[in-house]
């Protein structure tokens, strides 16, 4: 049988390619994450915003996580940092 001769392939160099732009900061919420944040401002606990929305504390924590992520952020001071300076949550000067 007659062996068939292949061109060498050609190697793209990955120095080259620029990775795809990166989502706007910070991401939109839902608006049950929206209620979640607002309730985090108003400083009540996990405990208390699942019991004030009748929902499950583990299903608040899910929320405060995705929020988190949403948001590139690693903990509540920043996450709200984030939201004041976003205009997602008011701060009212008395």
């Amino acid at each position: 049988m007659a062996q068939l001769k292949r061109k060498p392939m050609r190697r793209i160099s990955l120095a080259n390619i620029e990775p795809p732009p990166r989502a706007k900061r910070p991401e939109s919420l839902t608006s049950r994450e929206q209620q979640i944040l607002e309730l985090i401002w108003a400083g009540f606990k996990n405990k208390e915003i699942g019991h004030r929305l009748k929902i499950s504390v583990k299903t608040v924590e899910a929320h405060r996580s995705n929020m988190m992520k949403k948001m590139r952020v690693s903990n509540t001071a920043q996450l709200l940092r984030t939201a004041i300076g976003s205009a997602m949550i008011r701060v009212q000067v008395a």
